[in-house]
């Protein structure tokens, strides 16, 4: 008898509340991202004692549907959510098999990848703009790649666009320049990747590009709204530079078929669909359809830490995965020790079953 025979006994609904180390200030779009958020999870129970949890991803279906059933009739290893109706406990399930099967998640998808992967800080946002009756300048960015190089980051990703909501465009584009001028000077080992989410036009962003050529930057995410002319016109300055920068897209608009044409046309070198919201089962469809076109995937982990631990997951099973978004913090009621961010940045992923990450009491 398979142990994935086992019968789902009660599905329990819980939170988890995430704590970063800072409150995190504004991007292009948004105001404060605050202390962190509280996240709804799911929590599988079984007749074989174990148990499996995730993140909900999306509408749960009705508990009838789920209590009683195998779990093999909702999930296969080699593919995921057999239904779409449970894509809610996308994560609950694989966490689930991987108890009932004693196999991370990761050896689940292949284990094509490593268990070694380099993380970025997602973490550097607009605190220099804070508090606005006396802004703290650019000490405040480079003060929080500091608090998160002694966390063990060795990569930081700047959020830019200042100019598109909170400050005149030229000085936010100044601003944008200054810090991100500053970090390399400060970091002139670290990758830098920076994101503008979608706060630049195509003009502006290439003289920022031109700005910050020789501040060897890893890629440029979400520049300016999608389109393919202009996508065209930053690929070809980059060629014509002889920059290496990578083209990042998809977090904001996850339209698959439009970042698949953009995959195809040449305009995009990695592909950023949530982690989450655009799923487990869904990005492991997703990824031979990647390799295929010759364009890795870094999945959008931003706002929980447990979502870096997901993606780091998927790289370790699926591989073309560049780069994990790392996002600083601590999740009450969840053991994450089994993860551990190394002196080289690089993110370790444990061999424990499931994802790895125990709940305990918050």
């Amino acid at each position: 008898m398979s142990p994935l025979s086992a019968r789902i006994t009660r599905v329990e609904r819980s939170n988890l509340r995430s704590r970063y180390p800072r409150t995190v200030g504004r991007n292009a779009r948004l105001g404060s991202h605050g202390a962190g958020p509280e996240s709804q999870i799911v929590i599988l129970h079984t007749d074989s004692g174990r148990i499996g949890w995730g993140l909900v991803a999306g509408t749960l279906p009705p508990e009838e549907q789920v209590i009683g059933h195998a779990v093999e009739e909702l999930f296969d290893p080699a593919v995921g959510v057999l239904d779409p109706r449970m894509l809610g406990l996308d994560f609950a399930l694989h966490d689930l098999a991987g108890h009932l099967l004693q196999l991370p998640v990761h050896h689940m998808l292949g284990s094509r990848g490593k268990t070694s992967l380099p993380v970025y800080d997602g973490a550097i946002y607009f605190d220099d703009l804070d508090p606005e009756e006396s802004p703290a300048g650019i000490a405040a960015p480079l003060a929080n790649c500091a608090a998160d190089h002694a966390l063990g980051f060795r990569a930081f990703k700047l959020k830019i666009g200042r100019g598109n909501r909170w400050l005149d465009r030229a000085a936010g584009d100044a601003r944008d320049i200054e810090v991100t001028r500053a970090v390399r000077a400060a970091y002139p080992h670290a990758r830098i990747l920076v994101d503008a989410n979608d706060g630049y036009d195509c003009d502006g962003f290439l003289r920022y590009l031109n700005a910050v050529a020789d501040c060897d930057i890893y890629w440029v995410e979400e520049p300016f709204l999608d389109d393919l002319d202009d996508l065209g016109r930053l690929r070809k300055a980059l060629q014509q530079a002889g920059s290496p920068t990578l083209i990042a897209e998809g977090e904001t608009n996850p339209d698959v078929d439009q970042l698949l044409e953009f995959a195809k046309a040449g305009v995009v070198d990695v592909v950023l669909l949530d982690i989450v919201s655009y799923g487990f089962t869904a990005w492991r469809s997703m990824m031979p359809r990647l390799e295929d076109l010759g364009v890795a995937a870094s999945p959008h982990a931003w706002g929980v830490p447990v979502k870096t631990l997901y993606a780091a997951q998927l790289a370790a099973g699926l591989g073309n995965v560049n780069t994990v978004e790392g996002v600083p913090g601590q999740t009450q009621g969840a053991d994450t020790s089994g993860y551990r961010l190394v002196e080289d940045g690089q993110l370790i992923v444990p061999d424990l079953p499931g994802f790895g990450i125990p709940l305990t009491a918050s």
